[in-house]
């Protein structure tokens, strides 16, 4: 049984609201301040913050969740990967057509400063991970 939990990740994705997803992965993917990081069964530990994107997660099953994070933190240790966000969205929970236009109404509005550039990012992210459900 040992070398069967040996092949597999506990995940945990949860925003400052809820427990977006939990469940068993062979894989998850996030984009990290120093890049993008996969994380395999048996991963060194590692505490990284991440940023808005979108993260991937394979499961035991073969199937890939997509999910759209703000910035927060990864940790990895013992086959445990936890994702903290602020928000956090499940792909198919993101209705693409509106996260579309609300991306694009906050591009036109043509702000610059620090929370703009940020929720730019963040409907890039909602965007991205609405498209690869789709």
């Amino acid at each position: 049984m040992a070398e069967q939990t040996d092949k597999v990740l506990q995940v945990e994705l949860v925003a400052a609201d809820r427990l977006v997803w939990s469940g068993q992965a062979t894989m998850v993917i996030a984009r990290t301040t120093e890049g993008d990081v996969g994380i395999l069964p048996n991963h060194a530990p590692l505490l990284s913050s991440i940023i808005e994107g979108v993260v991937d997660v394979q499961t035991v099953e073969g199937e890939t969740w997509v999910a759209a994070v703000d910035a927060g933190f990864l940790s990895v240790a013992d086959n445990r990967v936890s994702i903290l966000s602020e928000r956090a969205e499940m792909s198919h929970e993101i209705d693409l057509e509106h996260a579309r236009a609300e991306l694009e109404r906050c591009k036109q509005a043509g702000e610059n400063d620090d929370e703009a550039q940020e929720k730019v990012r963040r409907l890039e992210a909602r965007v991205r991970a609405a498209e690869r459900a789709s």
